[in-house]
């Protein structure tokens, strides 16, 4: 059974609450969550780069890093990531290497979204995997986090 656009909306909070989270550490407000098969939470994670000095600490990243010792698998399947900005190159490429199937994001990443916007690497069928993106849930309140972080670091 698929996921109700309510429980996108539930998880979403999850999300946001570590977008929120990353914003003490400098970081940009990127959060996400890992949902598990039967609808449980199973890792949560947020931009690290600048508290880990680490190029690759986005939230996708921590996230599928923690589900996966959760499960203590690298392949994700069933799995739902949500986030709450369209992922990048990056983070999709590690979205289809984990097998997961469904990504759910928040606001659209005009210069760097790989899940629809610049690219569409998460539904490309010349990729030996695939996975179905559901984008702009809570779109407002996912751009607005990132449009205030930037407004107060540009002055």
């Amino acid at each position: 059974m698929l996921p109700t656009p309510e429980r996108y909306r539930d998880w979403m909070s999850v999300a946001l609450a570590e977008a929120r989270a990353a914003v003490l550490t400098g970081d940009v407000p990127v959060g996400a969550v890992v949902i598990g098969p039967g609808g449980e939470y199973l890792s949560t994670g947020r931009n690290a780069r600048e508290a880990w000095d680490d190029p690759t600490a986005h939230a996708e990243i921590t996230a599928i890093r923690a589900a996966a010792k959760v499960l203590g698998d690298w392949q994700l399947p069933g799995c739902t990531l949500v986030v709450t900005l369209e992922p990048c190159a990056m983070c999709a490429g590690a979205i289809l290497a984990a097998r997961i199937p469904l990504v759910v994001f928040g606001a659209w990443d005009e210069k760097a979204g790989a899940a629809g916007s610049v690219y569409d690497l998460l539904r490309d069928r010349r990729l030996p995997g695939r996975a179905d993106v559901v984008g702009g849930v809570r779109e407002t309140e996912c751009a607005e986090l990132l449009t205030t972080f930037f407004e107060g670091h540009r002055g």
